[in-house]
């Protein structure tokens, strides 16, 4: 008998033909009765307990831990690392499970279940996750002396890459889950309850978790992520996510729109729109628009695949969500400069609550480093796109990335690198040494041929200039008002309140009575999800500081001021 067979009878789940049907002469096909169903030649498997009871079962008669919660009862502790996607991952994954009827606890010792939401982009940030998963080493131990199972879980970019060595490494993880596999948890779990390592990190060419309303998981509920895309066509030869996120798809603009109208009835005041390329957004869930002409490139700009006709793209999109709650701001990241058509940069321009403010990511100021990154464009290109975007948005910060020390990147590709920084002078900047990634165009073809100590010795340099531009970029605003959506109370001081203005830059300013513009101008303490206009008294590369003037409303400072 096949052991899986064993292993029913053993459970009481299996029946031979003959008990089946004990009359002489039936055929040797099962005839299933009422309430039972085929599985297989000869066999028959009657209604009643399910598939999560039988792998809980079917090891009956060995020793064994007590047994855990029935799954769907459990416990869960999520903990998230890296990207503003893996935050949003992490929100639908919860949406999920508590769906399914767990609960969330954040107590580490009180889980039945601890899922990490991992990042893969660079080997510190998978370096985090196995120093964790040491720890954790730890805490199962102990749960398995006093007979109480745990349960561990890794989701996201790194089960993607990683699946067998996370299954393997010391036998510690239990499931294993990749982006686009998270509705397939609650079986896995299921799996678990069992004592078997179960796997899902199948790739999809159409999940988007559209019509999973994510659970809000922020501090204070006044801003929130909305994920409109998945995955990224663009093949930068240094990037991992096209094979840990697989192909672009995009959300179907009814389910955005559905989703952000949520959480403006919630009382959010600032939505950031997510993706890995969000500006190449393309909805094609709509027949009407599926011939519809590709949007031109930004000038002097290429892509590695041919242009993509038809669909709603992000444009209409960006139109759409600014008109659901005019005191909502509205941030999207992250974009390619690639696709910065000119009716997007009108929009910016024209709408009070489309936040002034982009993220450009140059990742280097040569182009000889740009060609071998296979970023499509050339420094000089680049250079005209800023041009551009400032002289369609007047007032417009700027943010970038960068990477220091790419494969066969010399000296005077470092100093052009500099010298973008300088010209450029963005005002927050996100700057790493480079980490050769597995599976990647650069792993296969390239050198990373940087030693370490210049690496570091670049992003040193890198980060100094950076912020010495940046500082000077701020400065410009000493003396002015700014609009600050209030967060919640400084972590330095808890008598003064932190918040963001338009351009994404923190303010911190002294929590005091102010008066309120919008009403009778009477005396308030600002709370968060409030506007407050603030003047900037001073300035380093990260903060500005300010004494606060009043609270207002986002459309009332359109109109009324300018900052």
């Amino acid at each position: 008998m096949l052991p899986w067979r064993r292993a029913l009878r053993a459970a009481g789940l299996l029946r031979s033909a003959a008990a089946a049907d004990p009359r002489p002469g039936t055929s040797r096909r099962t005839r299933c009765g009422p309430g039972e169903r085929p599985v297989g030649r000869g066999v028959a498997l009657p209604a009643g307990p399910d598939l999560r009871q039988f792998l809980r079962g079917a090891a009956a008669g060995e020793p064994r831990p007590e047994p855990g919660p029935v799954p769907g009862t459990g416990k869960v502790y999520l903990e998230t690392y890296g990207c503003q996607m893996n935050v949003n991952d992490t929100e639908i994954a919860w949406a999920i499970l508590q769906k399914n009827g767990y609960a969330r606890t954040k107590e580490l010792d009180e889980a039945d279940v601890i899922l990490l939401v991992t990042c893969s982009v660079r080997e510190k940030a998978e370096q985090a996750i196995w120093n964790r998963l040491r720890h954790l080493k730890a805490l199962k131990a102990r749960r398995q002396q006093a007979r109480l199972p745990l349960r561990i879980g890794i989701l996201g970019c790194m089960a993607e890459r990683l699946k067998e060595e996370i299954l393997h490494r010391e036998k510690l993880v239990d499931i294993v889950a990749g982006p686009d596999a998270y509705r397939d948890l609650p079986r896995l779990l299921a799996v678990a309850e069992s004592g078997q390592q179960a796997a899902n990190v199948l790739l999809s060419l159409d999940e988007t978790y559209a019509d999973i309303l994510p659970v809000q998981t922020s501090a204070g509920g006044t801003t929130a992520f909305v994920s409109i895309m998945r995955g990224c066509d663009n093949m930068c030869s240094y990037c991992i996510v096209p094979f840990t996120r697989g192909r672009e798809r995009s959300r179907p603009i009814a389910s955005i729109l559905q989703e952000v109208q949520m959480l403006s009835d919630q009382g959010v005041k600032e939505v950031t729109l997510l993706g890995q390329n969000v500006n190449s957004f393309r909805d094609m869930s709509e027949v009407q628009f599926q011939s519809a002409a590709a949007p031109v490139l930004s000038r002097g700009f290429s892509t590695v695949y041919k242009a993509k006709p038809g669909g709603l793209r992000f444009a209409h999109l960006l139109d759409q969500v600014s008109r659901i709650d005019p005191e909502m701001r509205i941030r999207f990241t992250s974009p390619h400069p690639k696709d910065f058509p000119d009716e997007v940069l009108q929009l910016i321009q024209e709408r009070h609550n489309i936040c002034k403010q982009l993220h450009l990511p140059a990742q280097s100021g040569s182009t000889r480093v740009l060609e071998a990154m296979r970023r499509g464009y050339t420094r000089e290109a680049y250079l005209e796109l800023v041009h551009h975007v400032r002289e369609s948005i007047p007032g417009v910060r700027l943010s970038s990335d960068f990477i220091a020390g790419f494969c066969g990147e010399t000296e005077d590709d470092h100093q052009q690198t500099l010298s973008l920084l300088r010209e450029v002078r963005y005002n927050v900047g996100f700057l790493f040494a480079y980490s050769m990634r597995q599976k990647t165009r650069a792993y296969h073809r390239l050198q990373d041929d940087v030693p370490a100590d210049i690496k570091k010795r670049r992003l040193e340099e890198l980060i100094t200039v950076f912020r010495e531009e940046a500082a000077r970029a701020n400065e410009a605003m000493v003396g002015q008002s700014q609009l600050v959506l209030v967060e919640g109370p400084s972590k330095r001081s808890a008598s003064e309140l932190c918040g963001r203005n338009d351009g994404n830059i923190k303010v911190i300013f002294p929590d005091a009575e102010i008066e309120d513009a919008a009403g009778c101008k009477a005396l308030v303490r600002a709370q968060p999800g409030d506007y407050v206009l603030v003047k900037v008294t001073s300035a380093s590369s990260q903060t500005l500081k300010g004494v606060p003037l009043c609270r207002t409303s986002l459309s009332r400072s359109a109109a009324c001021y300018s900052y």
